[in-house]
């Protein structure tokens, strides 16, 4: 779990792209609710969390990409409103499919067995 965390290629399961939600979401809201609820004149504190937010915008816009892999559909659908849900309940593509095997590692089986018999 968590292979190239910040890599916009391959596949993941749901429990990954959970987990990379709640990560993403365990540093955004408390920073979110701490700033708004802070008078900062200078600005100082927002720049330092802009700066900080970017690496964690990255890491769920990769994490998002490849769940939308794991569907069969292109990264680009994670624009789609409320397709994130579907993300998160939806099954994925049996076997492997264009953007990489499955990472269940169901149907990446190739047409001959152990001891070298096609079927």
């Amino acid at each position: 779990m968590f292979k190239n965390p910040f890599s916009f290629e391959g596949r993941i399961r749901r429990t990954e792209y959970g987990l990379s939600y709640l990560i993403y979401l365990a540093f955004y809201l408390p920073s979110n609710f701490y700033l708004r609820n802070y008078d900062d004149p200078s600005g100082i504190l927002m720049i330092i969390f802009v700066i900080l937010l970017i690496p964690f915008i990255w890491f769920n816009l990769a994490q998002a990409a490849k769940r939308c892999h794991d569907r069969g559909n292109s990264g680009w659908f994670q624009i789609i409103p409320f397709y994130g849900l579907w993300m998160l309940f939806g099954d994925s593509d049996y076997g492997p499919n264009r953007y990489g095997p499955n990472p269940k590692g169901e149907g990446n089986y190739s047409s001959i067995n152990e001891i070298g018999e096609k079927y």
